[in-house]
C-alpha cells in the first residue's frame, strides 16, 4: 500500500500509474450478495453489539444501525467512535482479529449504518442517502439507472439528529475523535460531508469515492470549501484519507455494446467524462492551497469492489489512533 500526501507532482505520477497495474477480477461489489451472519451476530471477546431500527422521514428507507460497543472501560472522554456507510456490508467485512488489534489501543466505538433488508446493501436507498444535491434543473442521472439521487443533506440531518444522539446514549463517546468511512457512493457522502459540514467529524476516510457522479459536481463542492471553510476545518484538526485500488483507472473506459447492460453501462460511461486526474489534483489543492491534511493510499492491484474490505480495516486503525 503507498501512501501519498505531497507533493503534487508525485500525486499525479501516481495516478497516472495506476492504469499498468493487473486489479482483480471482481471489480465491481456484487449488489444483489445476501448478508448472512456478521461479527455481530457471531459475537466477539473484545466488542459488544447492540441494534436499533428507525425510518427515514419521508418513510422511504428503513435503518438497522448496529453499534460495536469496546468491552474495555471507556477513557474519561468517551470513546472516539468510526461511522460506517453500508453497514450491513461493513459488518460482513470486520473479523475478530481486527477487533483484537483495536483493544491493544484505544478501542472506537462502532457505529454502522446498515438497511433494513437481508442484503449487503440497499441500491436505491444509498443511492439517495449518499449523494450530494445537484444544481437545479440539472437532470437527476440517478432516474436513468431507475433510482433517485441528491438526499445526502438529508441523511446527514438523520446522522446527526438521530444516530448520534441514540449511539450516545448508549456509550460515552468522545465528541472530539469522530471518524467517517464511506466505499463508491459512501466514499463520495464522505467527501460531501467534509465540504460542507466538515465540523462534523475530525476522521473522514473516503474509499474509491465516485467524484464521477452528476458530472462531478462534488468538485463544485470542493472549490466552495476553500478559504474559511477550509482554514476553520484545519484550525479543528480535521483530516481526511481518501483510498483506490490502482487497478481501478482500468474500469473507468466505457463498456462496449454488450459488455455491461444497464445500469453498468451508464455508470462506466460516466465514470470514462472525469478526468482521471481529478482526484489526486484534488487531494493537492488541499495540501498545497489550504494545507489540510490529505492523503492519498493506492492500494497495489486492487479493483473497485474489493476496496470496500481492503479499506476498512486501516480505517478502524485510524479512528483506534494507530496508524493505518
Amino acid at each position: 500500500m503507498t501512501a501519498i500526501s505531497l507533493p503534487r507532482r508525485r500525486l499525479l505520477a501516481a495516478a497516472a500509474s495506476a492504469c499498468f497495474v493487473p486489479g482483480l477480477a471482481a471489480a465491481q461489489p456484487d449488489l444483489s450478495q445476501k448478508l448472512g451472519p456478521t461479527i455481530a451476530d457471531r459475537g466477539s471477546t473484545f466488542y459488544r453489539f447492540e441494534r436499533f431500527a428507525l425510518r427515514s422521514a419521508d418513510g422511504e428507507r428503513g435503518y438497522r444501525v448496529t453499534l460495536g460497543i469496546p468491552r474495555r472501560a471507556a477513557p474519561a472522554a468517551g470513546y472516539p467512535a468510526i461511522f460506517l456507510l453500508d453497514g450491513n456490508a461493513a459488518l460482513a467485512a470486520i473479523d475478530k482479529g481486527q477487533l483484537q488489534a483495536l483493544d491493544a489501543a484505544q478501542p472506537p466505538l462502532i457505529v454502522a449504518i446498515g438497511y433494513d433488508t437481508d442484503l449487503r446493501f440497499d441500491v436505491k436507498a444509498r443511492a439517495y442517502d449518499y449523494t450530494p444535491p445537484f444544481p437545479a434543473g440539472q437532470e437527476d442521472e440517478e432516474a436513468g439507472r431507475g433510482r433517485k439521487g441528491g438526499g445526502a443533506d438529508v441523511f446527514l440531518d438523520l446522522i446527526e439528529r438521530e444516530i448520534a444522539p441514540r449511539a450516545r446514549a448508549l456509550a460515552p463517546i468522545d465528541a472530539d475523535r469522530l471518524a467517517l468511512w464511506g466505499h463508491s457512493y459512501g466514499g463520495l457522502f464522505v467527501l460531501h460531508t467534509l465540504f460542507t459540514r466538515a465540523r462534523l467529524f475530525s476522521r473522514y476516510i473516503a474509499a474509491s469515492p465516485s467524484l464521477w457522479w452528476q458530472r462531478g459536481v462534488i468538485l463544485d463542492e470542493e472549490t466552495r470549501f476553500h478559504g474559511e471553510s477550509a482554514r476553520a476545518a484545519k484550525a479543528a484538526g480535521v483530516r481526511l484519507w481518501v483510498m483506490i485500488g490502482d487497478a481501478e483507472r482500468r474500469e473507468r473506459r466505457p463498456a462496449s455494446s454488450g459488455d455491461a447492460p444497464g445500469l453498468a453501462q451508464s455508470m462506466m460511461t460516466s465514470r470514462a467524462a472525469l478526468p482521471p486526474q481529478a482526484l489526486p489534483e484534488m487531494i493537492a489543492r488541499l495540501n498545497e492551497q489550504e494545507g489540510l491534511p490529505a492523503t492519498l493510499r493506492i492500494f497495489p492491484g486492487m479493483a473497485h469492489g474489493p476496496m470496500l474490505p481492503a479499506s476498512l480495516a486501516p480505517a478502524l486503525r485510524i479512528a483506534a489512533g494507530l496508524a493505518p
